[in-house]
């Protein structure tokens, strides 16, 4: 057994980490739970967003799976995505998008992967104010950071048995920067023959998904841009709701739904549990769990085609309660 940190988060992260937490019981998963705090609830409580015992307890666990958290409004509170990710060097960020049975997409042909550069770029929030009516921000980027994701990215495509990798960037205007970085991936992927890599300029990109989505196998691009696609990919197969993510670095794998805590519905039975559901799933493939997982996500697509068990979002007429016993039902089914 191995021990799994969860951060259940704010709102209505409970809510759909207990689900989780169900179906991973249910699925047998290879998992001893360690609950830990993070969040503005735990702000409140204590005066820290991320406590060092819960740094501690990724550390030494280097597996967790985080519900949404809250971020007090106001100055002098990094976000706790940021904070884990610089903390523990989590340098990949992995967006699956997938239009999935009995959900209304924009596309339903999507069937991608965002590899996202984590660490580096304008989230380093390296910012001055030069003067009282002008503000700077550092945009950052290396050799080093932009090979490990352009490698991250590669070895993705290859164990998923993809043949295509677009390196999306801006480099005809931001030619020091971003040309590096696109310089750096294609000299990475003189490394791997077997696949054919591309680049594509970002604002064509986000048309082109938009139009042919289906076009797309792994897209490999930096903090910001990866930032914004990821939600422009989640908008075209039914919203965040949907959509799994990870945070993968050398050591430590951090996997979230990427939705927000939505406190306004919090302890109501509203809360979609499906995003962090499909981040279990990638949990499980994570950990060498591929038949679990593969359970996992027959027995979530084989719920989302049933409106009386799916929460109110999806046009369905259950709660987080049904669509979870659901799932559990056809795991076992």
């Amino acid at each position: 057994m191995r021990t799994l940190t969860i951060l259940p988060g704010d709102g209505i992260g409970p809510e759909v980490m207990e689900s989780v937490t169900e179906v991973l019981k249910a699925v047998k998963a290879p998992f001893e739970f360690e609950y830990a705090d993070a969040g503005e609830e735990e702000f409140a409580r204590n005066g820290d967003l991320l406590p060092q015992k819960t740094l501690d307890a990724i550390a030494k666990s280097k597996l967790a799976i985080k519900g949404p958290t809250s971020t007090p409004k106001g100055g002098g509170h990094k976000s706790i995505n940021v904070r884990l990710r610089q903390h523990f060097d989590l340098y990949a960020n992995v967006r699956p998008v997938k239009s999935p049975p009995g959900v209304k997409c924009v596309n339903a042909n999507a069937d991608l992967t965002i590899v996202r550069e984590n660490t580096e770029d304008l989230y380093t929030g390296d910012e001055r104010m030069v003067d009282e009516n002008t503000a700077e921000s550092i945009k950052r980027i290396t050799k080093g950071g932009s090979a490990r994701i352009a490698r991250y990215g590669f070895e993705l495509a290859r164990r998923l048995k993809k043949t295509k990798v677009a390196i999306v960037h801006k480099a005809n205007i931001m030619k020091m920067s971003d040309g590096l970085f696109l310089r750096t991936a294609m000299e990475v992927a003189a490394e791997f023959p077997e696949l054919k890599v591309y680049d594509l300029i970002v604002d064509n990109c986000s048309m082109q998904l938009v139009t042919r989505p289906e076009q797309f196998e792994i897209i490999v691009t930096q903090n910001l841009y990866g930032d914004i696609l990821s939600d422009l990919c989640a908008g075209l197969v039914g919203g965040l709701g949907i959509v799994p993510g990870a945070n993968i670095g050398k050591d430590v794998a951090i996997f979230e739904a990427v939705h927000g805590s939505a406190p306004d519905i919090a302890g109501q039975g509203k809360a979609n549990p499906t995003a962090l559901l499909q981040s279990a799933v990638m949990l499980l493939q994570h950990v060498g769990e591929m038949d679990k997982a593969a359970a996992v996500q027959r027995a979530v697509y084989a719920s989302l085609v049933n409106p009386l068990v799916c929460t109110g979002d999806l046009g369905g007429k259950g709660s987080t309660k049904t669509f979870t016993a659901a799932v559990v039902a056809n795991l076992k089914g």
